[in-house]
């Protein structure tokens, strides 16, 4: 299961690449054009050219971070597809649309009348467009992908065969797993909802343990549940809507009922955490990395970190190491939450229309709920130690996949330096090669590195490494029962596709 956690987690990289960059945008976007963030209140107006370049620019970010969902359906398909193929793609996109669109409110409504009278349903699935059914999207294709792109119809149906029946078979599939969310999802969204309810009535624990909650809770999307609690007016609280409102603690809020709560509580706690403890916790990765691949590390963590300091944008940094080392995301989390409930005990009060990051800190300062601001100092220093510190000794301690801790091309790329194959007759070293590992049958899935075959077998009892070795390859290594490295060099490619024929 692990293993099948950190295969998506290198699979995910392909798609949050693209994600810091547009955050960058939007934070500079949201500094030229503040009404559109806030709306035109304190001052701001939606007019002028520094309003329209910045709108201009948020607009270029959001294409891509409010569609990320569309990014991981077809990233993750082809990072977990076996050979990369571009379609597991295309089949990742087909299970997103079919899924999405069976489960949207106006196909819901119909099919189920009484959704329509149901709230919380309602709320459920119109948020069903997130990363998480992205994810299952790109995973379902992905499946789909590995198990029917070698097909064999019948001749009047032989157009279909092979790789162009996947999607078909797919969007089936997808049918199926709409059927069955259509059910489980109003009842998880639902539950969320509840326990967002028993929260409000803990003041600055329950203020920690809905940030601990919503971070935990980015995986799945689910985390919009919990939101819609706090932040508007599912139970007529709406901390965020009344914040930038101008209103504060003891007034009427927009739905008339009396703010009751300390106004910004459920918002200040992510301020420390996103602007701070990311850029402590992308520093631990960095300096943990292995020392080839600092740059790459430095690259994709250094560029989220930035990302969350100036718009509070997460999920490139979230994502990069969420399905690598799961144990400690859940760290992560518990991190949020123990700051969350010290900032609210402190009474630094700020609030966000976007996200927790510079942009939305400098501008709700001077709204009349917030309150100490300057404390965010003292906390941003804290956190950014905190996040380091355990961090680092998580990652050290436990051997964490971090982003540069991968097993995986250049390790072995560095190892395998000298490694070259005997002959070029690549058809003839895959046959010896497969006959060595036990035939096909005993061959569940065939991968390579840059020098390297991957190879999961079922019975390592059949493997002959003596019949490898005769192949020509350079070495035979064999990490657990289950699992066989051939180091061929180089040239590995070719061999790996005539392999891949023999399947």
């Amino acid at each position: 299961m692990l293993k099948y956690l950190q295969r998506l987690g290198k699979a995910l990289m392909l798609p949050v690449a693209c994600l810091p960059i547009c955050g960058i945008l939007m934070g500079i976007g949201y500094a030229l054009a503040p009404a559109a963030m806030a709306g035109e209140v304190n001052g701001y107006v939606a007019s002028g050219a520094a309003y329209t370049i910045g709108f201009f620019l948020i607009k270029a970010g959001g294409a891509l971070i409010d569609n990320m969902h569309w990014l991981f359906a077809i990233g993750v398909a082809v990072g977990m597809a076996k050979d990369k193929d571009g379609t597991a793609g295309l089949a990742g996109l087909v299970s997103w649309l079919m899924i999405t669109k069976l489960l949207n409110t106006s196909v819901v409504t119909v099919i189920m009348p009484s959704v329509a009278s149901n709230e919380d349903a309602l709320l459920a699935f119109s948020k069903i467009e997130n990363p998480f059914i992205g994810i299952i999207a790109g995973l379902l294709g992905a499946a789909c992908y590995n198990k029917f792109k070698d097909t064999k119809l019948p001749d009047w149906l032989s157009f279909f065969s092979g790789k162009r029946c996947v999607a078909i078979i797919t969007a089936v599939v997808s049918i199926v797993a709409a059927a069955i969310l259509l059910f489980a999802w109003p009842v998880l969204f639902g539950a969320l909802v509840a326990l967002g309810e028993a929260i409000v009535s803990l003041d600055a624990v329950g203020a920690g343990l809905y940030a601990f909650f919503n971070r935990l809770l980015i995986p799945t999307g689910l985390h919009h549940a919990l939101n819609n609690v706090f932040w508007f007016d599912t139970i007529g609280m709406g901390d965020l809507q009344n914040f930038w409102a101008g209103k504060v603690t003891g007034d009427m809020s927009l739905t008339g009922a009396p703010i009751t709560w300390s106004l910004g509580m459920y918002m200040s706690g992510f301020f420390p955490c996103m602007m701070f403890g990311i850029p402590g916790a992308a520093l631990a990765m960095v300096h943990c990395a292995k020392s080839n691949k600092k740059k790459i590390a430095i690259g994709l963590v250094g560029s989220a970190a930035l990302c969350a300091f100036i718009c509070g944008v997460t999920e490139p940094f979230e994502f990069a190491f969420m399905f690598l080392a799961p144990a400690l995301y859940v760290v992560y989390a518990l991190l949020y939450g123990i700051f969350a409930f010290v900032t609210v005990s402190l009474g630094f009060r700020a609030g966000f229309s976007f996200s927790a990051g510079l942009t939305d800190l400098v501008f709700s300062a001077s709204l009349p709920a917030a309150a100490k601001t300057l404390l965010i100092i003292p906390l941003g220093i804290a956190a950014f130690v905190v996040f380091y510190i355990v961090f680092r000794i998580a990652i050290s301690k436990f051997n964490l996949k971090t982003p540069g801790r991968e097993d995986d091309d250049d390790d072995t790329a560095a190892q395998d330096a000298g490694a070259t194959l005997a002959n070029n007759d690549f058809t003839a070293i895959a046959a010896t090669v497969l006959e060595g590992l036990g035939g096909k049958d005993n061959i569940t899935s065939l991968d390579n590195c840059i020098t390297r075959l991957r190879i999961e077998i079922k019975d390592y009892t059949l493997v002959d490494e003596k019949k490898i070795k005769s192949a020509g390859v350079a070495g035979v290594m064999r990490p657990s029962k289950t699992s066989v490295q051939v180091i061929v060099g180089t040239k590995v490619q070719f061999v790996a596709d005539e392999m891949h024929k023999m399947l």
